[in-house]
């Protein structure tokens, strides 16, 4: 399949054109032709051209040739998927995986077309459950420590203590340190970190974690 035939196909399903007749009577009003493999490229691209027109949105790309994640919930779905990776949850980070656990949870393809909450919750609650069951991951309520109200506080913590089932938030011993280490800074205050930098260290422990599981 071309990308011009990808793209119109897609552009379909985002319009809502979903009637054959409807299809074909665009096809004849661009290009005379009924059918898109009577088409040249340059008439299929006229296709892409109309249906933008129209109000299609490609998927935006990344640098690496493959489509960003595009939606408003799509964002946190893919932090909580790479979560999920960083604690050893899952094997694949891609973007595939992660699209495929959303239309296992919601019946919807793609997180563009996630549009109304309650069909988000379904994925974004689905993929919290499977953090706190597996990994122990504690969303909601910090007990009284703020420094936990960030979720990759909550994760970093959730990992350390995989790494570290001794650990306790009352002591923390080791974890302050580490995470200072791994930030590169001499003195720490953990309510002052940012998402970036919980990122960084979400990352860091994510990768002694994969190391212990590929090495057991």
């Amino acid at each position: 399949m071309t990308s011009s035939i990808a793209a119109i196909h897609a552009g379909f399903k985002q319009l809502g054109i979903s009637d054959d007749a409807d299809r074909r009577a665009l096809y004849a009003r661009i290009t005379g032709k009924a059918g898109l493999t009577l088409m040249k490229p340059d008439e299929q691209k006229a296709v892409v051209t109309e249906l933008r027109r129209l109000g299609f949105k490609p998927a935006e790309r990344r640098a690496n040739g493959r489509q960003k994640l595009t939606g408003k919930f799509a964002k946190k779905l893919q932090a909580l998927w790479i979560a999920a990776w960083n604690l050893g949850i899952v094997r694949d980070r891609d973007d595939k995986a992660m699209l495929a656990f959303v239309k296992r949870q919601t019946g919807i393809d793609h997180t563009r077309f996630l549009v109304y909450a309650d069909d988000a919750a379904k994925a974004i609650d689905g993929l919290k459950g499977w953090l706190k069951r597996e990994a122990g991951v504690g969303f909601g309520n910090t007990g009284g420590y703020e420094w936990l109200a960030k979720d990759g506080a909550k994760i970093a913590w959730a990992q350390w203590m995989l790494l570290h089932p001794s650990a306790s938030l009352i002591v923390r011993k080791g974890f302050d340190e580490e995470v200072a280490k791994l930030l590169q800074i001499k003195a720490i205050i953990l309510d002052h970190l940012k998402p970036g930098e919980w990122q960084i260290v979400m990352n860091a422990l994510g990768e002694r974690i994969r190391a212990g599981k590929a090495g057991s």
